[in-house]
């Protein structure tokens, strides 16, 4: 790890945070606290991965659909309008519209070759900006002259990584320009997430083995076609697995690579001087 101790942290004139862990437990609430401090960077993986590495299949999906209407049709070839995505930091809406969600047509749903094809397109495209972070902590301070750094992850960083090989080629980038810290929910926390969810499910992405077994599990259990599957059930019965699942990796993660906060002392958090002492704590206890 870059700080060893608490007292090396308090004591860095360069500090440098990546927050990973499940979504909705507070990774973007921490690291908007700091960069609303004044002498933080923001860098957010998410951001990063719809406005440079997914931006044109965002894009040309749009301008697809405009196609199939003769009016836009028409307006797009002869260059009279133009379709682009408006994403922002509060504003992710495209990315996960694009992934999608796979099942009936007639419900929204994708095919599953086509929404397995834009799920490797995402994998690549967050291994490429979180390999960026190393660039942007460069840049935060050479172009603006920001001093320190927090690096807000997706909560699917850990699908694409081997916690437990020393020589994981994403792990070992971050450990060597950031400290990784792991935001550790309970039961209670997933609990919470899957009622959210619920209410409002969202596409995700996920490790191909895992999906393509669960996947299989819910056309046997329910004894349905591809195109019989409703979109949104399938991506409400997938959410708690995806959780499990992604729970040890994220404690390997931590374990092997970086420290560990829990969600009940995020939540208590109210300013960058609280991240501050967060952090300090986390390193005391090792």
């Amino acid at each position: 790890m870059i700080y060893t101790s608490a007292a090396e942290w308090r004591d860095a004139p360069r500090k440098r945070l990546l927050f990973f862990g499940m979504s909705g437990l507070g990774k973007t609430h921490l690291a908007t606290l700091l960069r609303d401090h004044g002498d933080w960077f923001h860098y957010s993986i998410d951001y990063r991965i719809g406005t440079r590495y997914m931006g044109e299949y965002i894009a040309d999906n749009a301008k697809a659909e405009a196609m199939k209407v003769p009016f836009l049709r028409d307006l797009l070839l002869s260059d009279s309008i133009y379709i682009g995505s408006n994403i922002t930091f509060h504003n992710l809406t495209p990315v996960s519209s694009y992934l999608g969600k796979p099942g009936n047509p007639a419900k929204g749903g994708l095919p599953y070759a086509e929404y397995t094809r834009r799920q490797a397109q995402f994998r690549q495209a967050e291994i490429h900006a979180l390999l960026d972070t190393g660039y942007f902590i460069e840049r935060a301070e050479a172009l603006y002259g920001y001093p320190h750094f927090v690096c807000d992850t997706g909560g699917s960083i850990c699908e694409w990584v081997d916690p437990e090989n020393t020589e994981d080629p994403v792990l070992k980038a971050l450990s060597q320009t950031t400290l990784m810290v792991w935001i550790k929910g309970d039961a209670a926390h997933t609990a919470e997430l899957i009622r959210r969810f619920d209410r409002a499910p969202k596409p995700m992405s996920y490790q191909a083995e895992f999906l393509d077994q669960v996947w299989n599990e819910y056309l046997g259990q329910n004894k349905v076609s591809e195109d019989e599957v409703d979109p949104d059930a399938f991506i409400r019965w997938t959410y708690a697995k995806a959780l499990a699942h992604r729970q040890p990796r994220y404690a390997a993660m931590a374990r092997n690579w970086g420290v560990t906060v829990t969600a009940d002392e995020v939540a208590a958090v109210r300013s960058a001087a609280d991240v501050d002492a967060l952090i300090a704590h986390a390193l005391e206890r090792g």
